[in-house]
């Protein structure tokens, strides 16, 4: 297949957003221009085996279930990426990847693990890097990067999951002391709204903050605000552009897991109906928090906008959002006159372009012996 850039769909993982990462990648898959790209889907079990099957058009959940045995590798003299399991033989050799797409989302994928293995390797890859993809992942340390960048963002108070177990009544008189119902309860390091609650009153406070625990160690209380939710995709490396904002009105109270993916009826309206000067804000804020995180490739950034007095607040980046067909930001791009296999070749580009820019630096020092 001379001539095309090897491409590795990487998907799966250990995540609660297991199932939403196969649907991500089965979309980015079926878009990818066969001309242009050998596609190697690299799956990832929900134990975090990795696996490798030799037909891009299997259902990705085969590739789970039979697909064959191999392990990362992080030796940089050789572009493979994966190896074999020790005593496992396949028909075909293993393929020399040009670009890893990484569409893990959550923990184990989207919080810098996968990315720092894949720097170890030398291997380019899309989206952002080991620091960005940390930050953004971290709410607090995310609104505490925000909060320093100067962006607006709500008042939220940070607990850990020991506290909270050790000392209930405290960190209940410390919550109510210092903000005020309706409240947000989030586990620190997920997506896809999992294991967030909204707390109304002291009665619903207690059963929030159990359900955070079980999926991190850190729990985040923010301040709940009657808001709007709007989105912003993000796309570039050094100089980032920001596509048209588009709203989501969630069927439920909020736009929870089950809103954006197993009920109906929610709804996307693109673009955003917003007045001009929201809308710039909208926009210059998404790439201000995308440069705040030092991200690269993509992103998608939420906002809140108050119902009452208009007024826009940063919610957090997202460093690898949802990519089906009717996702916020394939969609968002599609709107600002990017088509998907566009945005797919362009996000390919921007992966071959960091990693050469990032092949300039020096990594290692030899001092000139004095003369």
């Amino acid at each position: 297949m001379s001539g095309k850039i090897c491409v590795g769909i990487l998907f799966g993982g250990r995540s609660g957003e297991h199932d939403v990462s196969l649907q991500s990648a089965a979309s980015i898959i079926k878009a990818l221009d066969s001309a242009k790209y050998e596609i190697v889907p690299i799956g990832i079990t929900r134990e975090g085996h990795w696996r490798i099957g030799q037909d891009a058009l299997q259902p990705l959940a085969q590739y789970l279930e039979a697909g064959d045995p191999v392990t990362p590798s992080v030796d940089p003299t050789t572009p493979k990426l994966l190896s074999l399991r020790p005593s496992h033989q396949i028909a075909q050799p293993l393929p020399s990847l040009d670009v890893v797409f990484p569409v893990l989302h959550g923990t184990f994928g989207e919080d810098g693990t996968v990315q720092g293995v894949l720097e170890l390797a030398g291997v380019p890859y899309v989206g952002a890097g080991v620091l960005a993809s940390a930050a953004g992942m971290d709410k607090d340390v995310m609104k505490r990067l925000f909060r320093d960048a100067r962006l607006p963002v709500v008042p939220w108070e940070l607990f850990l999951r020991s506290d909270w177990e050790s000392r209930p009544a405290a960190i209940r008189k410390r919550i109510e002391s210092t903000l005020r119902y309706p409240l947000f309860v989030k586990p620190v390091n997920l997506g896809s709204s999992v294991g967030i609650s909204k707390v109304h009153n002291r009665s619903e406070l207690s059963a929030a903050l159990d359900l955070a625990a079980q999926y991190d160690r850190k729990i985040l209380v923010e301040k709940g605000i009657d808001a709007r939710e709007i989105e912003c995709s993000v796309l570039g490396n050094d100089l980032p552009e920001a596509s048209v904002p588009g709203e989501v009105v969630p069927i439920n109270e909020f736009y929870d897991y089950e809103a954006k993916y197993l009920k109906e009826g929610s709804n996307l309206i693109i673009p955003a109906r917003l007045n001009a000067r929201q809308k710039k804000q909208v926009r210059d804020v998404a790439i201000r928090a995308f440069q705040a995180i030092d991200c690269a490739g993509m992103a998608r950034v939420d906002f809140l906008v108050d119902r009452k007095s208009g007024k826009v607040y940063l919610n957090e980046i997202n460093t690898i959002p949802g990519f089906t067909s009717i996702s916020m930001y394939p969609k968002l791009w599609e709107a600002s006159g990017l088509p998907y296999p566009r945005l797919l070749d362009r996000l390919i580009q921007l992966a071959l372009e960091r990693h050469r820019e990032k092949s300039r630096t020096h990594f290692t020092y030899e001092p000139q012996a004095p003369k």
